[in-house]
């Protein structure tokens, strides 16, 4: 299967065929630093499966293995390498993928770190929009 996705602005694509090694929730706080965000949904994909089709992303590394590669003109997260925990793979944010629906998260990771809350977060009110 192809999917392809990209940054808000439109600057950065890439596309990735396949299917995924593992799509996950990461409730690291290396996630929740980089993204603002209590946790990201990651697929991660065989890095030969994996190509930027259009602008360039800019990266960052909190710690020197794990890099952040994101739209240096929007800010939006894309994608993740880490080859010392995730040897030749690439790990894409799900939500900056053109249909984010296509690929359902199979597990929760790195809740040792997990923000408290969140873990009844499911068992909130719901509004279509804002609340009336």
């Amino acid at each position: 299967m192809k999917l392809e996705g990209g940054c808000q602005c439109g600057a950065v694509r890439y596309s990735v065929e396949g299917e995924p090694q593992h799509v996950a929730f990461c409730h690291c706080a290396d996630c929740q630093k980089s993204s603002g965000a209590p946790a990201v949904a990651w697929a991660a994909y065989a890095a030969d499966d994996f190509a930027v089709t259009a602008g360039a992303a800019s990266s960052y590394s909190s710690n020197g293995d794990a890099i952040r590669h994101f739209c240096p003109t929007c800010g939006s997260g894309l994608y993740y390498v880490n080859e010392a925990v995730l040897p030749g793979l690439v790990d894409i944010q799900v939500a900056s993928l053109d249909k984010p629906d296509t690929l359902q998260p199979q597990a929760h990771i790195q809740v040792a770190e997990r923000i408290s809350w969140m873990k009844h977060a499911a068992s909130l009110p719901e509004f279509e929009r804002y609340p009336g």
